[in-house]
């Protein structure tokens, strides 16, 4: 790992996560958590249900690696293109096929001998080879529908921001190493855009209760993430690049479960 892919996960893990933290004030807006046992039990729920997905992947990490894949491709692609119109429409289909694709198909197939050895890493060797294959089969045809998209936002002016995100991405995608394109599109936009949507959605007295949830839930995340690399560290022959790549990406799949079941399931105002 270069000293740049350091600086990607620590900026994942700095910014982007946080924006996960006002799901508390999602909840509310879904009329959950009105009363204090009612939001006891939407962060108790929220919080195991995070340590299962971690379980099941120590456990079942292919199949986990897999569904993390597919899950990201559908929340990064429906929260790109909810800033213009519900996704979840077919005439919406080329949009959301396009935006899914960025980041799952578009970094392994552009880059598949460096994602390669992050997916063994998180999944095992076996894994590793058929997503990033899978990735390269899909390449083209994901190509095709994203430069149809592009030439469709012409004709389509409601469409040309997000095209020009998609646009974007996919350039910094196929220059930059994966970890740091990651990091661009987690951090920059996915993260801003879902946390802007929310704070303009919220009444001006929910907003310093949500902020301190959300301080909350961060301050929790980082610790936790700190003490699973001081724990790991502590054992005899492991070193610091596969225990920084599990401890992100696990996390990130163990708080991206609950965090979309809230967002792309239950709710359809945020986001």
């Amino acid at each position: 790992m270069s000293s740049l892919d350091y600086i990607a996960i620590i900026a994942v893990m700095l910014i982007g996560v946080p924006h996960g933290g006002l799901d508390g004030a999602i909840a509310r807006r879904a009329g959950w958590s009105k009363t204090f046992f009612e939001w006891l039990m939407f962060h108790v729920g929220y919080l195991l249900l995070a340590i299962m997905v971690a379980i099941i992947w120590w456990y079942l990490p292919g199949i986990s690696l897999t569904i993390f894949l597919i899950l990201s491709a559908i929340h990064f692609g429906t929260s790109d293109i909810k800033i213009v119109e519900y996704p979840w429409k077919w005439s919406n289909f080329l949009p959301l096929i396009s935006h899914c694709g960025l980041i799952i198909i578009g970094i392994p197939g552009l880059h598949p001998s460096d994602v390669q050895p992050i997916f063994t890493i998180l999944a095992g060797e076996h894994t590793a080879k058929l997503l990033v294959s899978t990735s390269n089969s899909l390449l083209v045809p994901w190509l095709f529908s994203l430069l149809i998209y592009l030439f469709y936002s012409y004709f389509q002016n409601k469409w040309v921001p997000t095209a020009c995100i998609a646009a974007g991405v996919f350039m910094s995608t196929y220059v930059l190493d994966p970890l740091v394109s990651f990091a661009l599109y987690f951090c920059l936009i996915h993260s801003p855009t879902h946390s802007f949507l929310v704070w303009t959605g919220m009444k001006p007295q929910e907003r310093l209760r949500s902020s301190v949830e959300a301080a909350g839930y961060t301050l929790i995340t980082w610790l936790s993430g700190i003490f699973l690399v001081l724990f790991f560290l502590s054992k005899p022959n492991l070193n610091l690049e596969p225990i920084l790549i599990q401890v992100t990406f696990i996390g990130l799949a163990a708080l991206t479960v609950p965090h979309m079941i809230l967002i792309d399931l239950l709710n359809k105002d945020y986001d």
